[in-house]
């Protein structure tokens, strides 16, 4: 990503190291504070009705929706965020980590406001940043259940099932909202997807090519009578003499070569 290497070196001294982590902590905070008051839940969510009534703390407060209310649930899904966090922010830096957060925050607020044009929650941010984890480092292993070790690139076409379905066979605003709502994870990835298609092509088409060269080669022979057309292919047994008349023949026909220079 050249122009994502050119905009770290303008601005890199103002990405927020750790930023998945705070992300985390106001989490856990705000599951405390709807454990108080439930109905705090409908003041933090993208509404795009009431940031215009003024309530704008919404355009930054759907981030920190816990995930889960259930204390252990929470706690799971909390490790695994941090875990995702921390290998996206070491793989690529903190600022490259910043911009795809952020990017997925802004590709939010446009589906709120121009797309389902009601409340959102933080849901396919997390999810961007869990497929791209499992894009980075598809063999990393988690303990499904804490028994059966499964490679986060199968979690990750789990979870990416119903995204594409949902473009698949549901509605435009639905399809839209799946596109756009992961725009940060297309904006990395897709690239990347688009060459690797490409050289998967050329190796299929060099393959085939070698393969036709292949079967060239070995229906070429070196060895042809020029009476019977027989080869060494069709014979490996079979001799050739190159005659006066400077034509081949197979030792059959070899005769035939010196009863024609016997009459000339």
């Amino acid at each position: 990503m050249n122009w994502l290497d050119q905009l770290e070196r303008r601005l890199g001294r103002y990405a927020i190291p750790g930023l998945v982590r705070i992300v985390i902590g106001l989490n856990a905070l705000v599951w405390v504070l709807l454990h108080a008051n439930r109905e705090w839940y409908e003041t933090l969510t993208l509404d795009p009705e009431r940031v215009m009534q003024g309530e704008v703390w919404r355009l930054v407060s759907y981030l920190f929706i816990p995930p889960a209310m259930d204390a252990i649930w929470l706690a799971l899904a909390l490790y695994f965020l941090w875990i995702v966090g921390e290998g996206l922010e070491q793989e690529w830096g903190a600022f490259k980590l910043n911009v795809f957060y952020f990017t997925g925050m802004i590709a939010t607020t446009a589906v709120a406001f121009f797309i389902a044009r009601g409340a959102v929650d933080n849901r396919f941010l997390n999810l961007s940043l869990f497929l791209a984890f499992a894009t980075v480092f598809p063999e990393f292993e988690v303990l499904l259940f804490f028994v059966l070790p499964v490679k986060v690139k199968w979690l990750g076409w789990l979870a990416a099932l119903p995204v594409f379905w949902s473009i698949l066979s549901g509605p435009l605003p639905i399809k839209l909202t799946a596109v756009v709502s992961l725009g940060n994870y297309l904006l990395f990835f897709a690239p990347h997807f688009w060459r690797t298609a490409m050289m998967n092509r050329q190796v299929l088409r060099r393959r085939a090519q070698f393969e036709a060269d292949k079967r060239d080669a070995e229906s070429e022979t070196w060895h042809r009578c020029v009476v019977c057309g027989k080869t060494e292919r069709d014979d490996p047994n079979l001799e050739f003499r190159v005659a006066d008349d400077d034509r081949e023949y197979c030792m059959e026909h070899l005769g035939r070569a010196e009863s024609v220079k016997r009459k000339t």
